[in-house]
């Protein structure tokens, strides 16, 4: 009985042969274009190409960036006597006064002196009224730190060739260097300057506490001319000051609250310590 059902079984297998089906012998065979086979030759035909891992279209193109880089870096010139140093420095020096000088032609529209084709002031009045000059500038210099003889000298003879008496050319050029962008001003001028940011000197006469958290202190700083109250907000990121310290303060804000200015230290402002800079000098 079991072999019957065994032919039987066989004969079923003949008699559909289709039934049974192998997935994996009808899997489609892959073969590689021409284009893939003439750039696999190419590569194995290429060692340097092989130790890198690199196809022969890569391994050119790093060969041509690896050479821009060498052109880049290398110098054409190589010669120890070489001047090319010296020859940059004359044509970056040449520009740089080509451009002062349209400069000045420009500013010489508003204001004369600023031309570069304008004469020396100082040649322009007598030589009693230079003499004059020459002593109220070296009158003013004694009261005018950073600033030289000649300068004061030259913006006095201006203000004369202009027609102004000398009082008054002597009055004017004070105020003008002393209130000058970037110089430390009197605290009694802060009121007096246009700019909305100054430089004070002083001693910190008193300081007390802020109930707000965006104030790090708040205090009066102070010198021979007046008094003025000081700020320094906490993102200004600023050291410490103390009382009884000589601070100079550059760039601080100036407002005005109540009829009364005061200055504020903000992230462009600079706080330095004379004292505590020549306790270290030591």
């Amino acid at each position: 009985m079991s072999t019957k059902k065994q032919i039987g079984n066989e004969v079923s297998h003949s008699e559909h042969p289709r039934a049974v089906v192998d997935v994996g012998d009808e899997t489609p065979e892959l073969h590689p274009t021409v284009e893939l086979e003439i750039q696999a030759k190419v590569d194995l035909n290429n060692p340097e190409a092989q130790g890198r891992g690199l196809t022969l279209a890569e391994e050119e193109r790093m060969a041509a960036r690896e050479w821009e880089i060498e052109q880049t870096r290398e110098r054409w010139d190589r010669r120890q006597t070489s001047s090319r140093e010296g020859r940059t420095a004359t044509v970056v020096e040449q520009m740089s006064v080509e451009a002062t000088w349209e400069f000045g032609k420009r500013a010489g529209c508003v204001n004369r002196w600023a031309d570069p084709e304008e004469p020396d002031a100082r040649e322009q009045i007598s030589r009693e009224e230079l003499g004059e000059v020459n002593r109220e500038a070296a009158r003013l210099q004694t009261k005018l730190d950073g600033w030289s003889r000649s300068a004061i000298s030259r913006r006095l003879a201006e203000e004369v060739a202009e027609g102004k008496s000398m009082m008054s050319a002597v009055v004017g050029v004070f105020e003008e260097l002393q209130q000058a962008p970037g110089r430390v001003i009197p605290i009694a001028a802060v009121s007096e300057v246009s700019r909305r940011e100054v430089s004070i000197c002083g001693t910190v006469t008193q300081l007390w506490e802020s109930s707000n958290s965006a104030i790090q202190q708040v205090g009066l700083i102070e010198d021979e001319t007046g008094r003025t109250k000081f700020t320094v907000w906490t993102k200004s990121d600023q050291s410490v000051v103390r009382e009884g310290e000589r601070v100079t303060m550059r760039n601080v804000a100036k407002s005005w609250y109540g009829g009364r200015v005061s200055v504020a230290a903000t992230g462009w402002s600079k706080l330095a310590f004379p004292e505590r800079e020549a306790w270290w000098a030591e």
